[in-house]
């Protein structure tokens, strides 16, 4: 089966703490406009047209949030958006989607809140991937890794499959740096980056296979929802009784069908303010300055400021943003524990 139609998943979720103060629970990063001038959901739509071989998508999202991908949906682009009555991790979400759609039909999940800056080398790299996926392989991204990353988990290079893809030879939890610079001057690791292809068929027999008691909850939602409109209700006590697990727990790294298309598409997952840094464009001194600001003889700053001015001068990375009434002002290295301020955690 060559050039399968493709249908993106896209899951919206999270509470966007690593992004505090500029992303709240109310408003995660998904929906805003952290590189260019879309939000980084609108960019996921975009990167799937139909011009390209993609189906309408399939949006999986929390009643908190469903405002937000509604307002941000394009106009005459069709699709269904599946609201989630409360969060139960991607398997569940997965399931979901899977059961809305036919046994053949081949998915590409998506998550929302990642920056690609490649676009035509995404769409290389899916209908790869969906070509696999046809032949009944669970396919994963294989991210190009270009740095000894400790906040990524890893996938191990198999045996090519065809010319296609590889076998996964193994699933690497998030390594320390010593061995992240192994992975690196090794050559056959890839980061993981939670985009994945599959049939949905193929799909439900492994979590069926493997989480038994998900896939079947996931069918009495399913089979007691109902819809309104472009929106897909689960029904609610079904779902909530489903245990929460990522998809890469509870199915990919125990199935024997796992594989992996190599994707070198300058892709971010955007996970806090230094990773924001090295998404957007920079100037010769490696600064990135969003809103109002004025800096003399810094390097490597960020500054993200919704209106009052901001001027900072001799900083090396550093990261100053204002919202409102909040500002945070941290190192590039401290950026990763911003999760845990009470601040963001209360937001």
């Amino acid at each position: 089966m060559n050039n399968p139609q493709i249908h993106p998943v896209v899951l919206c979720g999270g509470s966007g703490t690593r992004l505090w103060p500029r992303s709240r629970v109310a408003k995660p990063k998904p929906f805003l406009p952290l590189v260019g001038d879309g939000t980084l959901f609108e960019a996921t739509l975009a990167r799937c047209p139909a011009a390209a071989g993609f189906a309408v998508p399939i949006v999986v999202t929390g009643a908190a949030h469903l405002a937000h991908v509604e307002a941000q949906w394009p106009a005459g682009v069709g699709g269904e958006t599946i609201v989630e009555p409360c969060a139960r991790n991607t398997a569940a979400a997965i399931a979901l989607a899977a059961l809305r759609l036919p046994e053949d039909a081949v998915m590409l999940v998506c998550p929302s809140d990642h920056h690609i800056a490649d676009a035509a080398a995404f769409q290389a790299a899916a209908h790869a991937a969906a070509e696999l996926a046809a032949e009944g392989w669970l396919v994963s991204f294989g991210i190009e890794a270009t740095a000894p990353e400790t906040g990524f988990g890893y996938l191990r290079r198999g045996e090519p499959i065809g010319a296609l893809g590889f076998k996964v030879a193994q699933f690497v939890e998030k390594p320390d740096l010593e061995r992240a610079r192994q992975f690196l001057a090794d050559g056959g690791y890839a980061w993981n980056g939670g985009i994945f292809a599959f049939r949905a068929g193929t799909f439900l027999d492994e979590l069926a296979a493997h989480r038994p008691e998900i896939a079947a909850m996931a069918r009495k939602a399913v089979a007691g929802g109902h819809s309104q409109g472009a929106r897909f209700h689960p029904d609610p006590e079904a779902f909530a009784a489903i245990n929460s697990e990522s998809v890469d727990y509870a199915v990919m790294e125990n199935t024997a069908r796992a594989a992996m298309v190599p994707a070198a598409m300058g892709w971010s997952d955007i996970g806090n303010w230094d990773a924001l840094l090295a998404a957007r464009p920079r100037d010769a001194s490696g600064n990135a300055v969003k809103g109002p600001a004025e800096l003399v003889d810094c390097r490597n700053v960020l500054i993200e400021s919704d209106g009052p001015r901001v001027s900072a001068i001799g900083l090396e990375d550093v990261v100053i943003v204002v919202d409102g009434n909040e500002v945070l002002v941290t190192t590039r290295a401290g950026a990763q524990l911003v999760g845990k301020l009470d601040g963001a955690a209360n937001q």
